[in-house]
């Protein structure tokens, strides 16, 4: 079923110039403003109230979508001492604490759709897949330690809803296996290039993976989740391609919490949303000359002058004729080789825009 080169050639798949997924009406795609996630993630430490806190924050920062993560410990994993190298207990200890209940999900569900915004969550198990599909969510996100989870990846494609597959701790081998599931499925579907590092170096963000996430998958719509300490490389995605631009969020810096040191607060995120529009809109276009520039063109462009009083008969040359703003004149710049050698028809005193009925031809 799975093919770890070469697939996409193997594969009867219709491709369409613009890419784009829909989750709950909102179209994302290369023609499309960037659709920017606050990873709210465990940063509520299972608290109600502190998550609460966040989505009314993020809808105030202009934020369109807050995501989760939906957790039910003893179905994702089994008891174990590991210390993630961003904390200081166990990832079981961690999970367990930061767990939210079915109905707590659903408050918080409804509680974000009543704000305007879209509400996703990232399941850990197939267990947390079902709570998620109960809700009837609009999209599911799949984490980065879970793409190569093949059965994990089938069982959420096999609800046919839009995913969002972030890719970090993997190469284009093991992307493409989850790709090849959601082709099965008819999945639409966006790749999200991740690095796994908390906080992740700029050196490590490695944006031009961006480029090779988009021709070895190029039905798939490109994001950025980014665990770096700025804006910066989200920015720089949106030139490059990325759609979708997902960062850790918290209402308050202080707050504990494993991922709290690599979160955005609500003003960096309003910074970002903010941000990413403006070069979205800066992007496209071709190399020529708009019409809103004319004006400029009138005291930015030069014309050909007189630099001293030249007499009846006198050829033009360098001594007596250049090019100074503004560029109304009727002689332009480029028409500068062309006078020189010349001569005058009349006399021109000095700091004349040249005409043609002032020249010999």
């Amino acid at each position: 079923m799975y093919c770890e080169k070469g697939y996409i050639e193997e594969m009867d798949i219709q491709y369409s110039e613009m890419n784009e997924i829909t989750i709950d009406g909102r179209k994302i795609g290369s023609v499309h403003p960037p659709f920017v996630i606050a990873e709210i993630g465990i940063n509520h430490e299972g608290s109600i109230d502190k998550a609460m806190k966040m989505i009314d924050d993020a809808s105030i920062a202009g934020c369109e979508c807050v995501k989760f993560q939906s957790h039910i410990v003893e179905e994702e994993m089994v008891p174990n001492d590991i210390v993630p190298k961003n904390a200081e207990e166990s990832i079981w200890d961690i999970i367990n604490r930061c767990s939210l209940k079915s109905e707590e999900e659903e408050t918080l569900k409804e509680y974000t759709e009543s704000k305007g915004m879209i509400f996703l969550s990232t399941p850990f198990s197939c267990a947390a897949a079902e709570r998620l599909k109960n809700l009837d969510v609009d999209a599911y996100k799949i984490g980065s330690g879970e793409c190569n989870n093949y059965p994990l990846v089938e069982h959420i494609a096999s609800f046919k809803k839009p995913i969002i597959l972030s890719t970090g701790m993997n190469n284009l081998s093991s992307i493409a296996r989850s790709v090849a599931i959601l082709h099965k499925y008819s999945v639409p579907y966006a790749l999200l290039h991740c690095t796994s590092i908390y906080p992740t170096p700029y050196d490590k963000v490695r944006l031009g993976a961006l480029k090779e996430l988009q021709e070895a998958f190029p039905d798939a719509v490109l994001g950025l989740s980014d665990h770096s300490l700025s804006n910066y490389p989200c920015l720089g995605a949106v030139s490059l391609g990325a759609s979708i631009l997902e960062r850790h969020f918290t209402s308050d810096k202080s707050w504990p919490g494993p991922d709290i040191p690599i979160s955005m607060d609500p003003k960096e995120l309003q910074e970002l949303i903010n941000g990413s529009n403006a070069i979205y809109q800066a992007l496209g276009g071709s190399k020529e000359i708009l019409e809103e520039e004319k004006p400029t063109i009138d005291f930015a462009y030069a014309s050909v002058v007189t630099i001293r009083s030249v007499k009846k008969g006198e050829p033009f040359t360098k001594e007596n004729i250049w090019v100074k703003r503004p560029g109304n004149g009727e002689i332009l710049v480029k028409k500068f080789e062309e006078v020189l050698c010349k001569t005058a028809k009349v006399d021109i005193v000095k700091d004349v825009q040249l005409t043609y009925s002032m020249i010999n031809e």
